[in-house]
């Protein structure tokens, strides 16, 4: 055995905090994250710094908050070379080999292989959301005998009425492709120490789920999203920020006579990995999605098993995550944009490391996705390099300690292509309040999650919280200024 351990990250793409049966959602089936839950510690309290994939995935990848490494939006030309991710820290610091199968996604990757400088994997398999899918592609082409795999998902839309509902067979599914290659890797590799970034494009829109998971989850049942007859209202004097939903839809209500049939309607002009329907009914939508996310567990299930098949399951530190959010409906909206509800900025986080953490174990300690990378320099004995923002977990994990921050932050500037306002909003939340600042547009909430966890009623400009909101502010803009850093070290006096 390795006197230093494997490292298995996961992380997913677009699933809220709240879909984990372990984590007290008995509406959705999730065994194996059950099963990781329960050797290891989940972090309930655990935050994006951005609330879409790229400056995400950016921040948890350097362990530097947006503010400093400038890759703010999605579809950005290039990395900035000045910023090393952390395979190539691992790298240089460790004889790790290092992995990456799935989705990358931190330079634009429209039309292209995304170009990411010296980004230190040995090996890489990529894919990315249809129908551009890459290594997949070739896996469909090479093990399912599919001639055109490009051609399968516009072939499903075409027959599909809804942005939403049965898709393609489990055989030609993503998340098949992910876990035989990442099985085949860690099989491959018993001699170690290796890190693998396991990266599923799922359950990211549109929710097009395999009939056969769909079909374990009935819409009737489907508990319905946050909302309230004043959402309307309120969401619609937002209508100056960026964000994907097109309109506010009372989600208690669902007429199928007042849907439009999409299956006639070119592929290019649905354009429904960027923007939801207007109109949908949002149990059969939050079926779609459980069904989505019970199937990335099965998968998960089958690289764990590969795990404990080689023998190095208590030799590796398994880590699952995702990189944001999904508003699914709450408040009337679905997808994500330039808001910092629970539902789009509040991810799932579950380490399990032998040896270290407590099996079963629960943690309410705020934690950011930026404290992940120095978290796995630890577990890997290898030095934090001085300009990583993010504090390791490796003291909550060992029980050393029960706090982490006092505050966490997440930032949208610029963040999504094809938008009219290009908004710029910032987020701090304290384990109480949260601010929400949408700067240049005249608009801020301040929410109390202990008395509002549905955050419902903004406490903004309220009579008798004004010294309240004054002293928010400051942590606010305390907060939000800190993520900033000062650059180059310095090493003289002038």
């Amino acid at each position: 055995m390795n006197d230093r351990p494997n490292i298995l990250w996961i992380t997913t793409d677009q699933q809220r905090f709240d879909t984990i049966g372990a984590h007290g959602n008995p509406a959705i089936n999730t065994p194996n994250l059950d099963r990781l839950a329960a050797g290891g510690m989940s972090f309930m309290q655990t935050y994006t710094q951005a609330p879409i994939c790229t400056p995400s995935r950016a921040s948890f990848m350097t362990g530097r908050y947006p503010a400093s490494h400038h890759v703010h939006r999605n579809g950005n030309d290039h990395w900035p070379a000045a910023e090393r991710i952390l395979p190539a820290i691992l790298k240089a610091g460790s004889d790790y080999t290092t992995g990456l199968i799935g989705k990358h996604h931190l330079s634009r990757s429209e039309n292209r292989i995304e170009l990411i400088p010296e980004d230190g994997y040995d090996v890489a398999e990529l894919s990315d959301c249809w129908p551009i899918g890459r290594d997949h592609d070739v896996w469909m082409k090479e093990t399912r005998g599919v001639e055109d795999p490009l051609a399968l998902y516009p072939e499903l839309l075409s027959k599909s009425p809804r942005d939403y509902g049965p898709g393609l067979p489990m055989e030609v599914q993503q998340s098949t492709w992910w876990s035989e290659r990442a099985s085949r890797f860690i099989e491959d590799h018993r001699d170690g120490p290796w890190f693998l970034n396991l990266n599923p494009v799922d359950p990211h829109p549109p929710f097009f789920p395999p009939k056969e998971f769909l079909d374990r989850y009935d819409p009737a049942s489907m508990p319905l999203p946050l909302y309230r007859g004043s959402d309307v209202a309120r969401q619609e004097a937002f209508r100056q920020i960026d964000q994907q939903w097109k309109k506010i839809q009372d989600v208690r209500r669902y007429d199928p006579a007042e849907d439009i049939d999409q299956s006639g309607i070119p592929l290019e002009q649905r354009n429904l990995f960027d923007f939801p329907p207007d109109t949908y009914d949002a149990r059969m939508v939050k079926a779609c999605y459980y069904a989505m996310i019970e199937m990335v567990d099965d998968r998960i299930g089958a690289v764990l098993d590969a795990l404990e098949r080689s023998g190095q399951a208590e030799n590796t530190v398994v880590i699952f995550t995702s990189d944001h959010g999904e508003m699914m409906g709450d408040h009337g909206m679905l997808y994500k944009g330039c808001r910092f509800f629970e539902g789009l900025v509040h991810v799932p986080l579950i380490i399990r490391w032998p040896g270290v953490s407590v099996p079963g174990s629960r943690t309410d300690a705020l934690v950011e996705l930026i404290d992940l990378a120095p978290t796995i320099l630890d577990a890997a004995g290898v030095d934090i390099p001085r300009n990583m923002q993010g504090r390791s977990l490796a003291g909550i994990l060992s029980g050393q300690t029960t706090t982490h921050k006092p505050h966490v932050v997440c930032e949208f500037n610029e963040a999504l292509a094809g938008m009219k306002y290009q908004s710029h909003g910032t987020m701090v939340f304290d384990g109480r309040y949260k601010t929400c600042m949408y700067h240049d547009a005249g608009k801020a909430e301040i929410f109390d999650l202990a008395t509002d966890p549905g955050e419902f009623d903004s406490l903004w400009g309220q009579e008798g919280f004004e010294k309240e909101q004054i002293r928010l502010m400051q942590q606010h803009i305390d907060a939000v200024m800190a993520t900033s850093d000062a650059g180059i070290e310095r090493t003289g006096m002038y």
